[in-house]
């Protein structure tokens, strides 16, 4: 990991973008990454990456991006999680609803300069087709450009291209095969 590719930074352009807006915070966390919405009228809403990554900080912004204002009002937006150990089923849930943030993570890591892998997340459970689930990203990511990026999600893509220097990605995505 680069040394510019600090936490730090996006915990400063996310309130940048959107704190004023949405009153939520960007957070380091110590353990497992979830939203937490304001639990009183003047308390912040806060998404909380794992462990001080980098990467993990852009996937939560990611999902954020994609959450409507009633997920945003439900811890960790309501959706289901199911640990390691996932079977085919499970598994084919996972990847159908990690498409769309893990595009937008991809696309926030190309802004940054940062590198991209997808998570599979499923370490103890069954073999999985990673080379097909980075094509169902890839899809997704281009889909994105081809159709509109999440507003708040263009937002904070372009923010990053900006701070990072990195120019905007659309025509590269757009090329790959």
């Amino acid at each position: 990991m680069n040394s510019e590719h600090h936490y730090d930074v996006l915990i400063d352009l996310f309130e940048q973008c959107f704190y004023q807006e949405y009153r939520t915070r960007l957070v380091a966390g110590e353990h497992e990454p979830y939203y937490q919405p304001a639990q009183t009228p003047t308390a912040d809403h806060q998404i909380v990456f794992a462990h001080g990554f980098f990467a993990s900080a852009l996937h939560e912004i990611a999902h954020w991006c994609i959450a409507g204002p009633q997920r945003r009002e439900q811890f960790d937006y309501g959706y289901w999680y199911e640990p390691d150990g996932r079977n085919a089923e499970q598994q084919a849930e996972f990847e159908q609803v990690e498409r769309q943030p893990q595009a937008l993570e991809w696309l926030f890591s190309l802004c940054a300069g940062a590198p991209f892998q997808v998570s599979v997340d499923n370490l103890s459970g069954l073999p999985v087709d990673r080379e097909g689930f980075t094509q169902a990203v890839r899809q997704q990511l281009q889909r994105y450009l081809r159709e509109g990026l999440p507003p708040r999600a263009e937002r904070f893509a372009r923010a990053l291209a900006d701070y990072y220097q990195q120019s905007w990605p659309a025509e590269k995505i757009l090329s790959w095969a």
